[in-house]
């Protein structure tokens, strides 16, 4: 278990450009999805809330927590580098789900933002935090408990 848990948070890319690049990026993807997908979701910032598409057929209000969560309060997680691949999981399976669902079959113009935050959020997930993250003060302490 212990192994389990040190390898979900463990991240560091053994460089020091290579980790403020992540914090960099990680950063800079969860500050865009909360202020431009998720505050509009919550009404912040718009006169109306934005409509949340539902193209699985969930019940509306599991629709609407998973979205709202993996736009608004995920990030936040993703920001402090806390959980980083478990908390972009969902937002990815957001972002997928836009990309081959509700823009199947618009230009790539249209679909190419859910494409471009898939790709940004596999990348976050495949290299984790990095080393200036909460995740990698836990790996370290995972590791000494070990």
């Amino acid at each position: 278990m212990k192994k389990a848990a040190y390898h979900i948070v463990a991240s560091d890319l053994k460089n020091p450009f290579y980790n403020l690049a992540m914090l960099f990026f990680r950063t800079a993807v969860a500050v865009q999805l909360i202020a431009v997908h998720g505050l509009k979701k919550l009404g912040i910032g718009v006169e109306n809330a934005e409509a949340i598409p539902n193209p699985l057929g969930f019940p509306s209000a599991l629709n609407d927590g998973i979205a709202i969560a993996a736009n608004v309060y995920l990030p936040v997680l993703l920001i402090f580098g806390f959980l980083t691949r478990l908390a972009a999981l969902p937002a990815l399976a957001v972002t997928l789900t836009g990309y081959f669902i509700v823009h199947a079959h618009d230009p790539l113009s249209v679909s190419d933002i859910p494409y471009m935050y898939s790709i940004s959020l596999l990348l976050i997930v495949f290299l984790g935090s990095g080393r200036y993250s909460a995740d990698y003060l836990l790996s370290q302490k995972i590791k000494r408990l070990a």
